[in-house]
């Protein structure tokens, strides 16, 4: 089969210089490009990651100035509802005040006019019964 003369060293010298040759043509420029995609994918793996991590933190940071937003707002509006309240409490209060000054007003009117009224039936009560007893009796025993 094999014949272990001159030819088995210089193919195996052959072999090795083809394997150097490949190697230094082939193999290395392979590997390093395939270790650079490797490192470039890692690199944009890590880089995505922290990208992500970035926006969710943003995202967070964002959502709790909303809630907070929100909150001030609500007390906004809870200060303007009570504002309101008060404000319309104190224009009822003066407008109750108002009405019953008008109805003491009106009262103390129609008490000074009933008594401006019974002085005048009085008068004309006292009036007509002397006209009465001037006709019915002798105008001199009257006075």
């Amino acid at each position: 089969m094999f014949d272990f003369d001159a030819t088995l060293p210089l193919m195996a010298v052959q072999f090795l210089l083809l394997t150097a040759l490949l190697n230094a043509v082939f193999y290395k420029p392979l590997m390093k490009v395939l270790d650079e995609r490797e490192d470039f994918l890692r690199s944009g793996d890590t880089g995505s990651k922290d990208k992500l991590a970035k926006a969710e933190s943003i995202v967070k940071e964002y959502e709790k100035q909303i809630a907070e937003a929100r909150r001030e707002s609500q007390n906004s509006i809870q200060k303007a509802q009570a504002e309101a309240k008060e404000i319309t409490a104190t224009n009822i209060a003066a407008a109750q005040q108002e009405v019953q000054s008008q109805r003491e007003a009106a009262t103390q009117e129609i008490e000074q006019q009933k008594a401006t009224a019974f002085a005048t039936l009085e008068q004309q009560v006292d009036s007509l019964s002397r006209q009465i007893l001037e006709k019915i009796l002798d105008p001199e025993l009257i006075k």
